[in-house]
């Protein structure tokens, strides 16, 4: 007879939707530990921009993938599924609930699913011949990087605009790395379940999630998210791939070119507004997942809700 999966319960939802609240409150229901699944709370002293969870919300809860690397170092999908792993089988094993709560949906189904990433097969003399490559394509625009991919994989092209240099990089050196195409690699991607799984994911109407947002923003600058940017520039952390993330990129004009900080705050809900769009795009598309709404449910019928699903798929 084949051995039980692992049970694993994932909280997904747009930013400021409400994830870490209901995250801990579980898992003090059901004795879980948490698992960030956001691709930025890995960075110490990115707190305010990240919306990070304080100790004091923690509320003597577990929680794994936080404040563990500095700003200058890399962390991607395949990074977080060589990690968590190990901590599914850790937490597992201590006789809780492992509970991945975050809004990085890449990263979330790279751990779900037998998500294979190529790059693990790359050498170190391979990679450096790969940043060599890349390196010599920096002075591209983005419309002539954009053209060079078209020229070997169109179909990336396509999918990606031009403007979108990192995912045009990113489709550029898989193929360097592996002399196969981004666009193949998505069809050939097994999605074979690793877990026994149950997926919650919180909704509620754009026209409410837009206020929250705009509402963190007000109270991210409040709490001194420019101090916390400043800071990391201070630190030589500006050109960092971390200090392009929502956030922080809006930001860095105010300190180095002056910008008025209302137009910086005003663009920086609108690529969280966006963001949050891209999000439920992934995880109604993506993911298999048991919807929750806000707007008619409080945190704690939510919980009653979640409990309750989950005992029946445990016992």
């Amino acid at each position: 007879m084949s051995e039980a999966k692992p049970f694993v319960v994932v909280i997904v939802g747009p930013t400021a939707s409400g994830k870490t609240a209901l995250s801990v409150e579980l898992a003090k229901a059901i004795s879980g530990e948490v698992i960030s699944g956001d691709s930025m709370q890995v960075y110490k002293g990115m707190d305010i921009g990240t919306a990070k969870i304080t100790k004091e919300e923690m509320a003597g809860i577990p929680h794994h993938l936080i404040d563990i690397l500095e700003p200058n170092e890399n962390f991607s999908a395949f990074d977080f599924q060589k990690r968590v792993k190990p901590l599914i089988e850790a937490i597992t094993a201590r006789g809780k609930v492992p509970i991945i709560a975050g809004g990085t949906g890449l990263y979330i189904q790279s751990v779900l699913y037998d998500y294979q990433f190529d790059d693990e097969e790359v050498t170190p003399e391979q990679a450096e011949v790969v940043a060599e490559k890349m390196a010599a394509l920096s002075s591209y625009s983005n419309e002539e990087l954009h053209d060079y991919l078209g020229t070997f994989d169109p179909e990336s092209k396509e999918a990606i605009h031009p403007n979108n240099r990192q995912r045009v990089e990113r489709a550029i050196a898989y193929y360097y790395k592996t002399k196969k195409l981004m666009s193949n690699r998505k069809k050939s991607t097994q999605l074979t379940e690793n877990y026994d799984t149950l997926i919650a994911g919180i909704e509620m109407s754009r026209e409410t999630l837009y206020q929250r947002i705009n509402k963190r923003v007000d109270i991210m600058l409040s709490q001194g998210l420019l101090d916390e940017v400043q800071e990391l520039i201070d630190q030589g952390y500006i050109s960092c791939q971390s200090m392009q993330a929502i956030g922080y990129k809006e930001m860095i004009p105010v300190i180095t070119e002056d910008m008025d900080v209302h137009t910086a705050s005003e663009q920086l809900k609108q690529h969280s507004r966006n963001y949050a769009k891209r999000q439920m795009t992934w995880f109604k598309n993506k993911l298999d997942v048991h919807w929750l709404d806000r707007e008619k449910m409080s945190l704690t019928s939510m919980l009653s809700e979640l409990t309750t699903q989950i005992n029946k798929r445990r016992f």
